[in-house]
């Protein structure tokens, strides 16, 4: 047997290739990616984790979670994986700050932003009140309710601890402004079994020049100076006082802006008679209401048949043309009537709360938000 022996080439390689090979093929890591790590050791202030790089990767406590943590073990535990947010660049050691809080504020954002597009209604408990209004905690976010939208007769101070349903006013990410309504949501929950025509029971609440505010089961409806009667009225006061039980008719129920705007010129079986016989008005409300009721079904039928007759093919044009108007001068009236209380009470009730709410979120203390340039 031949005995054959293999030659050895000499390949020239050297660890200074080798290692200029490992950094050909060695992971870039830059700040706002989000990586898989597994945590390599835990730190009485942090963690050290692995996630590919040279050296072990470092997340600080306070970046463990959108929500105070005391202890690194709250939030994670030995050889875990999971993701994590690059927050800087290597140090002068090679090491990489990670985050947790990047990732749920990223994600709680995103979640708020889904459920105002819903319109959906959350829960969430009052954690402090500061002299605006109240402070909550939406998906780990803090979130604040300005004092005009507590619909609760409690002090302020009474509502810690208390949850509450609440809509979202404002969701701004860039600007770090969460704002929400309780009075939206009981207005949407009352709503829910009110109707427009429907003649209700309530108690006034407050008198303003432009109206009179109507506690109707819990939420607040405007009956605006011009919905109070066919007379011209200087000053609601002249007709009613605080506490006085009153018959409205509901004229109209914006649910996307939270109001219930009511009327008692509706009611009234003669023009005048709120001013001159209130009690005569309570006592027809029904009827009168009824009639205001049969009246709204005529215009909407009315309307309907323009519309299709617009609408048929081989349908006169002209004559349509000429239909209309006499349809909307019908309508004109009833509409400015209605639309007057929204107009003039809205600096009162709506624009205040916005401009107050600014100040509340930007400029609460307490864990404050991360903001789009720390991003």
């Amino acid at each position: 047997m031949v005995n054959q022996k293999t030659p050895v080439k000499d390949v020239g390689f050297t660890h200074e290739d080798f290692a200029a090979l490992l950094d050909k093929y060695d992971y870039h890591f830059s700040p706002g990616d989000v990586v898989a790590g597994t945590v390599f050791s835990l730190e009485p202030r942090g963690a050290l984790i692995d996630i590919g790089a040279k050296t072990a990767a470092y997340i600080p406590i306070q970046e463990m979670s959108i929500n105070r943590v005391d202890a690194p073990e709250e939030v994670l535990q030995s050889n875990e994986t999971r993701e994590f947010f690059i927050l800087t660049d290597e140090n002068e050691d090679g090491q990489l700050t990670l985050s947790i809080r990047r990732i749920e504020y990223m994600r709680a954002w995103e979640r708020v932003r889904q459920l105002q597009a819903e319109d959906a209604t959350v829960r969430s408990s009052v954690f402090a009140t500061n002299r605006g209004g109240a402070l909550v905690r939406i998906e780990g976010l803090r979130g604040f309710i300005p004092g005009s939208h507590i619909s609760t007769r409690k002090p302020k101070e009474d509502l810690v601890g208390e949850e509450l349903p609440l809509k979202f006013l404002e969701v701004d990410e860039d600007r770090n402004r969460l704002v929400l309504s309780h009075r939206r949501a009981l207005v949407e929950r009352k709503m829910n079994r009110l109707e427009v025509g429907e003649v209700v029971i309530g108690n006034v609440r407050g008198i303003k020049p432009y109206g009179a505010f109507i506690d109707i089961g819990g939420v607040s409806g405007l009956l605006h100076i011009s919905e109070i009667s066919h007379d011209h009225i200087d000053t609601p006061h002249s007709v009613f006082n605080v506490n006085d039980e009153v018959k409205v008719m509901i004229i109209d129920l914006d649910a996307e802006r939270g109001r219930i705007s009511l009327s008692t010129k509706q009611l009234e079986p003669e023009p005048g008679d709120m001013v001159k016989n209130p009690d005569m008005v309570y006592e027809k409300a029904e009827e009168m209401a009824a009639k205001f009721r049969e009246q709204m079904r005529n215009r909407q039928q009315a309307q309907q048949q323009s519309q299709q007759q617009s609408a048929s093919p081989g349908s006169d044009t002209s004559e349509s043309e000429e239909d209309l108007p006499e349809v909307a001068a019908e309508e004109a009236p009833e509409v400015e009537a209605q639309a007057a209380p929204e107009v003039e009470a809205a600096p009162e009730v709506e624009a205040a709360p916005e401009a107050e709410a600014a100040p509340e979120v930007e400029a609460a203390p307490e864990e404050e938000l991360i903001t789009a340039e720390e991003v």
